[in-house]
């Protein structure tokens, strides 16, 4: 409906979307790799175990070794007050940008 259209990465250049394929790889090796799973619950609660740890716990290089946590706290502290993340914006900073079309006309007017 909305005229989307779908922009693949081409076949054999990952490094188009080298975050993706970063983590992907670090999940395979760690976990993949090494897991047995018993049943589908098994792999829920054991791949959702191991995001926890790579999302809130382990130092990331990209964050000058800090866990995400601990660079979202000092961020934070750095924000003004007035724009301090609450858990849920109450208003947006800036206003979207239009969308458009495939014919380039605006879908949604901007402001």
């Amino acid at each position: 409906e909305a005229r989307i259209n779908w922009h693949y990465i081409a076949p054999g250049k990952p490094m188009q979307n080298g975050y993706a394929e970063s983590f992907n790889g670090r999940m395979r090796d760690e976990l993949l790799n090494e897991t047995l799973f018993m049943s589908l619950d098994h792999a829920r609660v054991t791949i959702a175990a191991w995001a926890k740890d790579y999302n809130e716990q382990r130092p990331h290089s990209a964050l000058g070794y800090e866990t995400p946590a601990a660079f979202a706290a000092e961020l934070n502290k750095q924000w003004p007050v007035p724009l301090r993340p609450s858990g849920a914006a109450q208003q947006a900073i800036a206003s979207p940008a239009p969308m458009r079309n495939n014919c380039g006309q605006a879908l949604i007017p901007a402001g």
